[in-house]
């Protein structure tokens, strides 16, 4: 008896281990004791070759003609039944109807939830969970969907190859509201600590998403919390969508990863996995290169500035060289005027005027000057000689 109820005691032992072991009881974290690091301890798929989310390189990417845009189904004709908002600990998220979707992927895929990701406000910190070229954005939006075609629910299919479809947008500051995502945002403060749930106003989800949804990454990977499940075709957008500073700030700010009861609060910050090694996977892209190129509006704003800035400039160097020109051409002229004025017979000696001719006096003008002339002679001959006149003596 002894060793049957040892026996027993040690099976008891073994199951009530298993269940408390299971992935269902574990309680993981972003950091921490079960933190990223420590996944693949205790959900064993978060170790596989195949995981998300990854860094995509652009020029390693593969173009696919067959890549067709992106189509929602349903996503605006959400009813009149409200949506419930859910803060899990990890994330918030919104469970949709199964009347929303999506084609243009292999198969048809139902919509199940959508959640989002985000960083701490850090300086120089992101918060999407893929990057594009090593670069991160503020935030990164996940719609998920299941294969409706192949499985019959969500719990179904998450675990089977091409089992779900997750739409990746990522998300960056600017400067104007985007009014779409205040149907989420505006309702945080009702589900600030983990576990709480509220209903909210249902709103078109499309306005989530870019407006431009033919152009995308396409890759085989995983979900990227536990358990990991390798099963995901994954579509990242290549145009961000933008939210306000402000808007971004509540998303990082509002909500705690710890219940209501706890007296310890901590805030849900940081809830985004690192990426991971491609391993050999191929990531597609929809369109070319040249295709793929989109300007942003401050990127079309710094062209026209710099191309402003260019003709101001060269308006200036042509208005300098055309004044320098000028400046030695006036200099040229007055050195000119200069030395003909001082030295002109030197530097112009061919041009000295000739002498004036002499011309012969007439004959009679010279016999009346030598007439003139013996006359003047003779008178003077006159005065020198003594006075006959004299007085004499008596």
């Amino acid at each position: 008896m002894d060793s049957l109820g040892l026996f027993i005691l040690l099976i008891l032992v073994f199951f009530h281990w298993t269940a408390a072991s299971s992935p269902e009881e574990i309680t993981w974290s972003y950091t921490g004791l079960i933190g990223q690091s420590e996944w693949s301890e205790h959900f064993p798929d978060c170790g596989g070759p195949s995981q998300s989310p990854v860094d995509v390189i652009t020029t390693q990417t593969k173009y696919d003609p067959s890549l067709i845009p992106v189509t929602p189904l349903g996503y605006s004709q959400h009813g009149n039944m409200p949506f419930t908002l859910h803060n899990n600990g990890h994330t918030v998220l919104i469970e949709l109807p199964e009347w929303m979707g999506v084609e243009g992927l292999p198969w048809l895929f139902t919509a199940t939830q959508l959640h989002l990701h985000w960083g701490n406000g850090g300086p120089g910190y992101g918060g999407s969970e893929h990057t594009i070229n090593g670069l991160s954005a503020d935030a990164e939006l996940h719609v998920v969907h299941y294969n409706s075609e192949l499985y019959a629910n969500m719990s179904a299919a998450m675990t089977q190859r091409y089992g779900l479809a997750v739409l990746g947008i990522l998300i960056v500051v600017g400067e104007e509201t985007n009014p779409a995502f205040n149907h989420i945002l505006n309702y945080l403060s009702r589900i600030r600590h983990s576990d709480q749930k509220v209903f909210i106003p249902a709103f078109d989800v499309q306005a989530l998403l870019p407006k431009d949804l033919g152009r995308y990454y396409r890759y085989n990977g995983s979900l990227t919390t536990p358990p990991c499940y390798q099963s995901v075709i994954w579509t990242v957008f290549h145009e961000r969508v933008q939210i306000s500073k402000a808007q971004l700030l509540k998303l990082e700010t509002i909500l705690y990863s710890s219940k209501a009861e706890e007296p310890d609060r901590m805030l849900l910050q940081d809830n985004y996995r690192v990426t991971q090694r491609l391993n050999h996977r191929i990531v597609f892209c929809s369109f070319t290169a040249e295709a793929g190129k989109e300007l942003t509006s401050g990127e079309v704003t710094a062209i026209v500035i710099g191309v402003m800035c260019g003709c101001v400039g060269l308006a200036v160097i042509v208005r300098f060289i055309v004044k320098t020109i000028r400046f030695f051409k006036l200099l040229h002229v007055e050195t000119a005027v200069v030395n003909s004025s001082t030295s002109s017979w030197d530097v112009l000696h061919n041009n000295r005027p000739a002498p004036m001719p002499r011309t012969k006096e007439p004959e009679k003008e010279k016999e009346k000057k030598q007439t003139m002339a013996l006359k003047a002679t003779s008178d003077l001959e006159r005065k020198d000689e003594p006075s006959l006149s004299c007085k004499t003596e008596p």
